[in-house]
Order: structure tokens, then sequence, then C-alpha cells
């Protein structure tokens, strides 16, 4: 490819977009970045205090990960009819191999007054023994929406395990101790995750400046983003009724480090290029605000439709990662273009030591020739030849080899057990083994059937003969004694394939009686279903979205199709390689919400460095032509995007280390996908396809017409 580059032209912008320009630079203006300062310095004194209040409006209750119109929801919902809302089964498990003893049981009845204390009312049931004698157990009910009973868990715990003779097995288990084992995860999780997310992009921004001062710019801006979406999600969550829980806070700061300092990357590397170009900072920082601003404006706008996609799902759990994940997508965009560009012109060219990039006086460096003079350019001249030479074998060997990778997604399993929830084995699943060696598997987690108080009779009749049923117990009459809720218990255990073909039986059966069935069983079953409904409908949002947003950035229809394709293919190539990382490690199934979620993360994360790329690309074409500008785009964009796909990888990848199977999936899919999507399909397959169809890849704007005059 040619090297000889005149110096680009940096023309009157369009009267349409002068106000959207003037506004994009401001934080760069000689008087404005002051102006800037301070109103940042006021917003921070007012959001710095709201921020920290996003754990006061989070919402883990039993609701919080359902779907919205499902019959367990509703079950769930009807609780408080009954003075149980909230209130979920708990029950202390005692064992013994060869039988109980007598001080075995003396223990059982002393432990049966000590939950009182912690039960709901004060009621727990009498003692129950198993057949052979050789277990019993105590029931209770929790009330998880007093906070304190939730965080007197380990209490009770403490309390059965306590003073045992020895030999005595001994766990709780039940719904409200696997409740409390899936949400006390979350205790204190923002706060580590923001810290290794922290110290991952310190890390990272040090490698790439390799600067004792630049890192702390983009540091900077991005704990900005962060108290700005903290303080937007509190008040969206009091005031509008935002949802908002333990795990969409917990990727919140993913989002933002990771996002926010890819946009850093774009902008810092646009302004290095001009200020080979001029003298003042602050029309340097100007043209680079000019340039990159639309890409990082396109680019926010796609990961944020994409984001807000989710909330067509009927998720509870769904909704509200696509909801705080979006907003805090938006505040690390809005931060990169306001704060970022404003910190750096006020500190000046100093920032940059020990690589400040200098005015080449009389030869008008651009970007292309001003990257060979390291060899990091070096190295991507040499990735554009290759690229040049042969790029319909490159694209369609390389298609090929991700397509066989995708082929791992059929290596697992969608969908976990209680066990297979956790990376370790909490004393929830513990109990529930000790119970169904002795009891029937059901016994730890009743199906709720609420019914019409006038139908009570027909409703035990018919659900004590529905095959897989244990027993039926006498039902509960709502406050008004207008409905009654009938607990039923299944011979297999919850999370079982028996259990769900159960209640699939026990709806069919009731439901020409108006009978509800509720419990850990049907909701795991609607969870499951809801989740297939909301990949049908969320994914076909998502990639209109995007083809939208490419065709209006690109300004043609072919090249958008063909990107939207290398998206779907970088997206099942992540899947399958994820699928087979998942089960080295060791997990033997995926989170029934990972396929969706990593979808949406992946497609709209990824096609950013698509967007990055081909801004750049098309800004290339229109003065060198489709083949050349293809080429001195790649160059461009090659150094800048490698290292926002390394920072985005590592910080998804600090998920790994979490107690949760569905959070270690998604950092591990989104982590292979971003690294999949920056070294093969935005460096090889992209740029060959575009080579490949030549002017076609512009169709139908005039940079696809063979008659151009352009070079």
């Amino acid at each position: 490819m040619s090297v000889s580059t005149p110096v680009r032209p940096d023309p009157r912008p369009p009267s349409h977009t002068r106000g959207l320009r003037a506004l994009l630079t401001a934080p760069a203006g000689r008087r404005s970045k002051v102006v800037v300062l301070l109103g940042l310095i006021g917003v921070l004194l007012l959001a710095g205090p709201l921020g920290g209040k996003v754990g006061e409006v989070e919402d883990n209750g039993p609701t919080s990960a359902l779907p919205r119109g499902a019959e367990s929801t509703f079950v769930e919902e009807q609780l408080p009819e009954f003075a149980r809302d909230g209130v979920v089964p708990m029950v202390a498990v005692y064992a013994r191999d060869g039988g109980l003893t007598g001080e075995d049981r003396d223990a059982v009845a002393d432990d049966r007054e000590i939950l009182r204390e912690y039960a709901h009312d004060g009621a727990v049931a009498p003692v129950e023994y198993s057949q052979d004698g050789g277990a019993a157990v105590l029931a209770l009910g929790l009330d998880l929406q007093d906070e304190s009973a939730f965080d007197s868990v380990p209490g009770i715990r403490s309390a059965v395990a306590a003073d045992v003779p020895d030999g005595l097995d001994t766990a709780v288990s039940g719904p409200g101790a696997t409740f409390y084992d899936e949400v006390s995860v979350f205790a204190g999780l923002d706060g580590r995750i923001l810290a290794a997310s922290a110290a991952v992009v310190t890390l990272l921004l040090l490698l790439t400046y390799r600067s004792p001062v630049l890192w702390m710019v983009p540091l900077a801006s991005v704990a900005v983003a962060m108290v700005l979406s903290q303080a937007l999600i509190y008040l969206l969550a009091e005031h509008a009724g935002l949802p908002v829980d333990g795990q969409s806070g917990g990727i919140l700061p993913i989002l933002v480090f990771g996002v926010g300092t890819d946009y850093a990357l774009l902008l810092i590397a646009r302004y290095r290029e001009e200020l080979r170009r001029y003298d003042d900072r602050h029309v340097a920082m100007a043209a680079a605000v000019r340039r990159a601003g639309p890409a990082i404006l396109a680019s926010a706008a796609t990961v944020v439709l994409g984001l807000s996609c989710l909330l067509l799902a009927d998720l509870n759990s769904t909704r509200s990662l696509g909801a705080v994940s979006a907003i805090g997508v938006a505040c690390a965009a809005a931060s990169m273009l306001v704060v970022l560009p404003m910190l750096l012109v006020l500190t000046g060219r100093w920032v940059l030591w020990p690589f400040a990039p200098r005015p080449d006086a009389g030869t008008g460096v651009d970007a292309v020739d001003g990257s060979r003079h390291d060899r990091a350019g070096r190295q991507w001249h040499r990735v554009a030849g290759l690229v040049a030479r042969a790029p319909r074998r490159i694209w369609i060997g390389t298609s090929v080899a991700l397509a066989v990778v995708a082929l791992g997604g059929f290596a697992t399993t969608v969908g976990t057990t209680d066990e297979q929830q956790f990376r370790d084995v909490p004393d929830s699943v513990r109990g529930q083994s000790l119970l169904e060696e002795s009891f029937p598997a059901g016994r730890s987690a009743p199906v709720d059937v609420v019914a019409d108080a006038a139908a009570v009779d027909e409703v035990r009749v018919i659900a004590a003969e529905v095959g897989g049923v244990s027993s039926v117990a006498e039902p509960v009459t709502s406050v008004d004694g207008s409905r009654v809720l009938v607990p039923v218990t299944l011979d297999a255990a919850p999370d079982s394939d028996r259990a769900e073909d159960t209640v699939s039986a026990l709806r069919q059966q009731l439901e020409p009686v108006g009978a509800s069935v509720g419990g850990a069983t049907a909701e795991a079953m609607d969870v499951a279903d809801s989740s297939a409904r909301d990949a049908a409908v969320v994914i076909p949002a998502v990639l209109v979205v995007v083809l939208l947003v490419l065709v209006l950035l690109l300004r043609a229809v072919v090249g958008p199709l063909v990107l939207l394709a290398t998206v779907l293919l970088s997206y099942a190539a992540a899947f399958g390689a994820g699928a087979l990382a998942m089960r080295a490690m060791g997990f033997k199934a995926v989170d029934v919400s990972l396929p969706l979620l990593a979808f949406v993360f992946l497609v709209a994360l990824g096609v950013d460095y698509t967007i990055f790329l081909m801004s750049r690309v098309r800004e290339e074409v229109l003065l060198h032509g489709p083949q050349e500008g293809v080429l001195r785009g790649l160059v461009a964009t090659g150094g800048v995007i490698t290292s926002a796909g390394l920072v985005l990888a590592a910080t998804f990848a600090v998920l790994t280390v979490m107690p949760i199977t569905f959070m270690v999936g998604l950092g591990v899919v989104v982590a292979l996908g971003v690294l999949i999507d920056t070294f093969v399909v935005r460096t090889l397959v992209v740029p060959t396809l575009a080579l490949d169809l030549s002017r076609r890849f512009w169709a139908p704007s005039r940079l696809g017409n063979p008659d151009d005059d352009r070079r």
C-alpha cells in the first residue's frame, strides 16, 4: 500500500451539524473548559451522596428473579392473602447412620424451642421423623420481607449446628435457605468487583501508555461515570420504579469500567494523532472530538439501545440488567466526551510524558504515517499487507474455523440444578441431599397451590391422584376466607426433571378448577420458559437496532448486512468456546439466561469495534478509495482497538472468580467473545470482506458507484 500521505483537510462542517460539533468540542475550549469543570464539581457534589444509596433500592425479594405474568409469580403475589407475604419454608435436617439416638432426639426437641425465635409468627412444626428412624426435620417459615429475618439465617444455622451429639449430621435447607445462599453471595460484591475492575484497568492503562501519569486521567473519568450512573440509577429506582437487583448492581462496574476505558482509548489515540498536526492542544482536542466523537456516540447509542431491548423481556432480573447496564454505558460515554477532554486540555501535553506527540513541521504526518514511528504501527502495516494479499481465502478460511469453534456450544447443558448454581456446594444443597436419603425429596420445598375456597376439596382430591405427589397437607385459608393455599409435597427433588413433570401434570389437572400452581419447582420452570420467550423477542430486536445504526453510520446497506453476519458468527464462536471453557473449569451446565444475555452483551459491545473500525475506514475510503482506504483504516485503528478489546475482556474476566455460575459463565463467554471479535473478526474477517466486495460493500451509497472517480 502507498504511504505518501497528504495533510487531511479540516473543512468547515455542514450547518446542520455545527450545533452538535460545538457542543461536543465545548470541553476542549480555552474558556469553556473552566465552565465544564465548575459544572462537573457541582454535579458531583449532588450525585456523590445519591450514588452511595444504590444498595437501598435493590430488590432481591422472591419475585425479583421471576417472570412477570407467570403462574408462579401470580402465586407468590397471592401469598399476602394468607399472611405469608414473603414467607418461604425452611427445614432443619438431622441425620445419623444407624438411626437417631435418644440424645439426638432431645437435641432436636431443644432446637425446636430455640428456632421459634427465628420463625415467622414463632411457629415451628412438630418434629417429623423418617420411617427408618435415621433422620428428623423441623419445618419453619422465614419472612424474607423482614430484613432482620433474612439476616437471621446464619443464626439459624449456628443454632442447629451447636451442641449436637457426636456423629449427628445437621444442615438447613429449603427455599428460604437456598434463596439466602443465592443472595448473600452478592453482599459486598459491588465493592469487590469495583476494586477488581479498577485494578485491572489501571494495570492495562499503565501497560498501554507506559506513562506514570496519563493512566490517571481516563481512570478519573471512569470514576466520574460510575458516580453519575449510580446516582441516576438510585433516582430512577426511587422515583420511577426502575428495577434494580444484586445481579445488575454487580455487573454495572464491569460495564462502566470496560466500556468507559474503551471510549477513552479511542479518544486519546485520536488526540495524539491531532497533536502531531497542531501546536495548540485545544485545537488538537477539538479536532479529535470532532472526528472520534461521532464514532463514540454511534457506539454508545448502539450499546444503549441494544441493552434497552432487554426491557422487552418478561424475566424481571433480565429487565433490571438491561436498564441498569444501559444507564451505565450512557454515563460512561458522556463522561468520556465531556470529562476526559476537559481533563486532558487542563493538564496539557505533559500528561502524555514520556511519549508526548509534537507536530512534525513540514511533513504533514497523519495517523497512518505517524503510526509507523513505533513498533506497533509497523506490526499493523504487516497485518494490512497480509490482509491485502488474499482477502477471499482469509475470510472464508477464518469463517470456517469460527464455525467449527461454534460447535462447542452443543457440548454444554443449558439450565442448572440448585447445586450447579454455585461454585462451592452451600449448606442448603447439602441439606437437600441429607433430606432425600430418608424423606420424600420434595419435603423441603412443597408446591403451593392457590384456589378458590369453594374448590378446596376438589383441589385436594385431584392433587392427591397426580403421579409423583407424596402427600397433600391441610389447606391454609386466606384472611378474607375466599381463597385457600394447599401445600403439596412431591416425591422428587425440587430441581429434578421428575418434579417438573409432576408440576406440569398438576397444572394440567387443576386448570379446570381455576387453581394456580407455584413454588420453587414451578418458578424454575417458568423462568426457563420465559428465558426462551425472551430470546425469541429480544434477539431480533437487538439485530434490528444494530443494523439500523450501521446503516446510518455507513450510509450503505450491503456493508451493514455483511457486518451483522460477522457479529452473529462472532457470537456463535464465543458461545462455543465459552461452553468448552466452562466444561474444562468443571461446570457441567450454564444458567438458562446466559445465551440471551451473552448475546446481547457481545452483539452490543462487539459491534463497538466494528463501528470504530468502519467509521475510520469510511473516512479513509472517501480520500483514498475502497481498497487503500480499508487498509489505512485498519492500520490507523489497529492498536487502539486491540488495546480496547484487551481492557474490556480483562474487566469481564473479573467475573470468572465469582461464586455464582451465571456470573462465571457471563464473564467467560463475553471475555472470549471480545477477544475473538478483536483479534479475529475485526482484524481479519471484516477487512477482507470489505476488500473482496470492494465498492459493492458500500452500495447503494455513492461510495459503491463503480464510476466514482475517486482514487
